[in-house]
């Protein structure tokens, strides 16, 4: 039996091939700062609609999380990860979003052989022993390190509300950005400081990909090309958009995604 099969399903607007898979992918879906699965409900929705499973992970303290920030680190949100990942049978297609980069590259090195592929979107890619701090910090063309505030116990970063579209999602339409600034919450402080342990035996071994989205400014163009560069991602697609193409332009970003699996 063939593996795959097609459908026609017309919409209101146009005809859209959609093509549904007989082995369906199990995507994981890792939320970057400042967010939390909300980010994700249209990229579900549309795998879905494509006959693809999906788990959206909650990172620890964020979205109806309440962990006390003085307890996480980027090993607790991997090992969030992780714990999903494992309830699963089989590999699946890790993606992984800004910060998410970061937590993705430290489950990759902790369960190499579960992930068939590692998508990266607008996202941090550590080499061993960077942080978040030291990627951002170098990057003098983007909008995200000098709009945090650190809070008096310095625990977390906030984020001026008129701050939030202009650095994520600029070219979204007014009701993703509101959906932004309804869901916003206090960003963890401490992960943001961990440096990354990872080697070449087993991050250096996970089938990695990356999505440059080419209008951010939380995370410039050229430092999203510099980090692919040097973690050795050669498997690059590009969106014209903003550091949120999941939500400034959902179908185009899940139809990439398609891409990436065949």
């Amino acid at each position: 039996m063939a593996a795959l099969f097609t459908i026609i399903a017309c919409s209101d607007d146009d005809d859209n091939n959609e093509v549904f898979y007989s082995n369906p992918k199990t995507f994981v879906l890792v939320h970057g700062a400042f967010q939390a699965p909300y980010a994700w409900q249209f990229t579900k929705a549309d795998l879905e609609s494509r006959g693809q499973k999906v788990v959206v992970v909650e990172l620890p303290g964020h979205g109806s999380d309440n962990a006390d920030p003085a307890t996480l680190s980027i090993n607790a949100y991997r090992d969030k990860v992780v714990s999903a990942i494992n309830a699963i049978s089989g590999q699946v297609i890790l993606v992984g979003h800004s910060m998410g980069g970061m937590v993705v590259t430290a489950v990759a090195e902790e369960i190499p052989e579960k992930i068939e592929k590692l998508v990266f979107v607008g996202a941090f890619v550590p080499a061993n022993g960077q942080s978040i701090v030291d990627l951002a910090s170098t990057d003098s063309e983007a909008l995200f390190g000098p709009a945090l505030i650190p809070s008096a116990d310095q625990l977390t970063f906030n984020m001026a509300q008129e701050n939030l579209a202009p650095v994520f999602l600029a070219d979204g339409s007014s009701a993703v950005k509101q959906l932004l600034i309804t869901n916003y919450k206090a960003e963890p402080s401490i992960p943001f400081t961990n440096p990354a342990t990872i080697t070449a035996g087993k991050f250096g071994s996970v089938n990695k990909y990356y999505i440059f989205t080419e209008q951010d400014k939380a995370i410039s163009l050229s430092n999203q090309h510099a980090m692919a560069a040097a973690a050795g991602i050669t498997k690059n697609y590009s969106m014209n958009t903003s550091h949120c193409p999941f939500l400034s332009k959902p179908s185009e970003f899940t139809a990439l995604l398609m891409t990436i699996i065949q």
